[in-house]
């Protein structure tokens, strides 16, 4: 079995660094640019901060659970880690690319692992019109916000917002309205990956918008256009016991 190089980083908890430190000792550790794969020690946020931060490497990560709840997460253990990694699955996920423009007409580009979400940010209610592939589909939604989720993300925000679970291999997108004001029994849609969704801010001057691409946040938004980047990929390793198709699955029967 060929042995691979190892980098190790992690969240800037107490139990993160401890691992850390424990880990390098027992695998070595070379700098991220030279390893093979890149193993994340912390919870799902920080594991989407490391697909950010080291998207440009096009590294697989092999991500550990040292936080809460560790969705995105390996079980923990020191031991046997080159031969966990070498039989691990790997999952491709491929990000939303939002197009967010501000008020002053200036254009924000940005990716999103999990979601792309529009909210409202005074206690004015959002007035949002929503096209899709060029269609206008909800002249008016007026609401606390709304969202767009791929299915690597559909058990995060929009799972909490009502949204649907979408299976890895469904090809679909979730569109996932955040406390609709109207019309009340909107429930959202579920959109194909190659959709192009629009969402036009009525009225932005008095019911000011804020857009948020996972954890980047642009404010005073008047326009946000929303697609899969399918020229973009990310490499997750999980155990064949846990791969993350299984647990998207798994989560549709939690009570």
């Amino acid at each position: 079995m060929t042995r691979e190089t190892l980098a190790f980083v992690a969240t800037d908890t107490p139990e993160a660094e401890a691992a850390l430190a424990q880990l390098r000792g027992m695998y070595g550790d070379v700098e991220p640019a030279q390893a093979d794969v890149i193993v994340a020690l912390g919870g799902d946020g920080f594991m989407l901060s490391a697909l950010h931060q080291y998207l440009p490497l096009k590294k697989p990560i092999y991500g550990m659970n040292q936080g809460t709840v560790g969705f995105l997460m390996n079980e923990f253990s020191r031991d046997d880690l080159a031969e966990r990694i070498h039989a691990a699955q790997l999952s491709t996920l491929h990000p939303l690319r939002m197009t967010a423009v501000d008020r002053t007409g200036t254009a924000h580009d940005a990716l999103a692992i999990n979601e792309v979400s529009v909210f409202r940010e005074t206690r004015q209610a959002a007035k949002i019109r929503i096209t899709i592939d060029g269609r206008v589909r909800l002249e008016e939604l007026v609401c606390d916000g709304v969202l767009v989720a791929s299915p690597a993300g559909s058990t995060a925000y929009n799972l909490s917002a009502h949204g649907p679970i979408l299976p890895l291999e469904a090809g679909i997108l979730a569109l996932t309205p955040i406390s609709a004001f109207r019309p009340r029994r909107w429930r959202g849609a579920l959109l194909p990956r190659t959709a192009r969704v629009c969402f036009e801010v009525l009225n932005p001057a008095k019911r000011p918008v804020s857009a948020v691409a996972d954890n980047e946040e642009i404010r005073d938004v008047v326009r946000v256009d929303v697609a899969e980047d399918r020229d973009v990929d990310l490499y997750l390793l999980f155990d064949p016991e846990h791969n993350l198709e299984e647990r998207i699955l798994n989560e549709q029967f939690i009570p």
